[in-house]
C-alpha cells in the first residue's frame, strides 16, 4: 500500500513536473509571441515617425527653397530697378550732351553762313558802287 502510494506521489509529481514544464514553454512562447508583437508596433511606429519626420524636414525644405525664390526674386528685380534707372540716367545725359554739341553745330554754321552772307553782300555791294562809277 505503501509503495502504491509512493508511485502515485511520484506519478502526481511526474505529471506536476510536466505540466510546469508545459506552461513554461507555453509562457515562454506568449512572451515571445507579444515581444514580437511589440516589435513590429515599435518598427511601424519608427518607420511613421520617420517618415512624419521626413515629411517636415521636406516642407522644411521646400519653405527655405520658396523664401530663398522669392529673395532672388526681390534682388532681381531691385536690380533691374536700378539698372533701368541708371540707363535712364545715361541716355538723359547722353541726350544733353547731343543737344549741347547739335546746338555748338548748328550755332557754328549760322555764324559760317552769316559770315559768306556778310561776304556776299559786302561783294554785292562793292559790286553796285563800281556799277555805279562805271554808270
Amino acid at each position: 500500500h505503501e509503495r502504491e502510494h509512493e508511485r502515485e506521489i511520484s506519478e502526481l509529481i511526474t505529471k506536476h513536473e510536466e505540466e510546469m514544464e508545459e506552461l513554461r514553454a507555453s509562457l515562454n512562447r506568449e512572451h515571445q509571441h507579444v515581444l514580437d508583437e511589440l516589435q513590429k508596433q515599435m518598427a511601424a511606429t519608427h518607420k511613421a515617425e520617420i517618415e512624419q519626420a521626413q515629411l517636415q524636414s521636406q516642407t522644411l525644405h521646400s519653405l527655405e527653397l520658396e523664401a530663398l525664390r522669392l529673395s532672388l526674386n526681390n534682388m532681381h528685380t531691385s536690380q533691374l530697378e536700378l539698372t533701368q534707372s541708371n540707363l535712364r540716367k545715361e541716355k538723359e545725359t547722353a541726350l544733353v550732351e547731343l543737344r549741347e554739341m547739335l546746338n555748338d553745330k548748328r550755332a557754328q554754321e549760322v555764324a559760317i553762313l552769316q559770315s559768306r552772307h556778310q561776304l556776299e553782300w559786302e561783294k554785292i555791294k562793292e559790286q553796285c558802287l563800281k556799277e555805279k562809277e562805271d554808270l
